[in-house]
């Protein structure tokens, strides 16, 4: 396809814009979860519960016997299978955020929906092999019958979040990364975020929370969760490694507006308690909710002081949606959560 989604009238609609479906890749790579690929089932399967009240749930399996074992956990967690449909995509992992399709809407064309097929390499070439996720995409595509256009860069689903109204937030630190597109200049790369995203304007982040191993997703950091309102993740805590970063980009955030002039409305979130295990610090983050039709879906971390004081704050941002803790304190160990395990399909 030689135009591009912009030129045709195509965007990417802010997440919390109807779904028909949220598609995720079933988790199967015990290196993601070395030791732990057993206990994530349960509060993923609940995730999947949630979700689905409001809207299809579509798996990517590598065939039956995925597909099987899948529906075994679902049926503990007592799924309505209604609203499940499998697909034999086969994946490397589990982060449908980052090799998922690109869903771009036009609701005045003819075909009103297409998918974007960004190119993917594992976060600048992480976790070899990654073939089987890189083309995702282009399956999904076929398996809906829709077009797929194809930039021929490599960007990863959580580096970037939507307004719905032309603005685009995202990372130096990642997008910027010579490990992605060495070739291309920041300019370079805003004008493939407007033409295949469909945005008018980028507003610039700079560093991603410790222990991400993305160089720094914005769904660690800063979300959309209105037109104009952002909401931010802070650190309390002086002495913590994140907190000059954290600070840095709500200074960043303070200084930008959009399109129109107006400034961003800055709602600020707490962090957990740092997350450890075996040693490592992990990038445990509210900011990484899914917004799904029925509910927003939350991770928390066994802490007692920050989880319920998020869920709140994000109840406010929310009032049209159930707000529901999921605890991630296994699923951290991936080093993600809900919303990179996800990827929302616009009605």
């Amino acid at each position: 396809m030689t135009s591009t989604p912009n030129k045709l009238g195509y965007h990417f609609p802010a997440e919390w814009h109807p779904h028909r479906a949220t598609w995720l890749s079933w988790p199967h790579k015990e290196a993601s979860w070395p030791g732990k690929l057993e206990t994530i089932y349960a509060p993923y399967c609940q995730f999947i519960k949630e979700v689905s009240v409001g809207e299809q749930v579509c798996i990517n399996v590598a065939d039956s016997a995925m597909e099987t074992l899948a529906s075994d956990h679902l049926a503990k967690a007592g799924v309505n299978f209604d609203n499940i449909r499998f697909f034999y995509h086969p994946t490397n992992d589990a982060w449908c955020r980052d090799h998922g399709p690109a869903f771009v809407i036009n609701p005045d064309a003819e075909i009103k929906k297409a998918i974007v097929d960004w190119g993917y390499n594992a976060w600048g070439d992480k976790y070899p092999p990654y073939d089987k996720d890189d083309i995702v995409p282009t399956l999904v595509g076929n398996a809906l019958d829709l077009p797929v256009f194809y930039p021929g860069i490599v960007m990863e689903g959580g580096a970037v979040d939507f307004n719905g109204q032309g603005a685009v937030l995202t990372t130096s630190a990642c997008l910027l990364n010579k490990n992605r597109n060495p070739h291309l200049t920041q300019s370079q790369i805003e004008g493939y975020l407007q033409e295949y995203y469909g945005v008018s304007q980028v507003l610039w982040l700079s560093d991603g929370i410790v222990g991400d191993d993305t160089d720094g997703h914005i769904d660690d950091i800063a979300r959309f969760v209105s037109t104009d309102r952002v909401v931010t993740v802070i650190e309390d805590n002086r002495g913590d490694e994140n907190y000059a970063i954290l600070q840095n980009n709500l200074r960043l955030l303070r200084n930008m507006h959009l399109v129109d002039g107006k400034q961003l409305d800055i709602v600020e979130l707490p962090m957990p308690a740092p997350v450890i295990y075996e040693g490592e610090r992990l990038p445990a983050s509210y900011a990484n909710f899914y917004i799904a039709n029925a509910a927003v879906v939350v991770p928390t971390y066994r802490d007692d002081k920050n989880d319920q004081r998020a869920l709140d704050i994000l109840a406010m941002c929310f009032p049209d949606r159930k707000v529901v803790g999921i605890d991630s304190t296994d699923i951290i160990w991936g080093l993600g959560s809900w919303h990179c395990l996800s990827q929302q399909e616009p009605l």
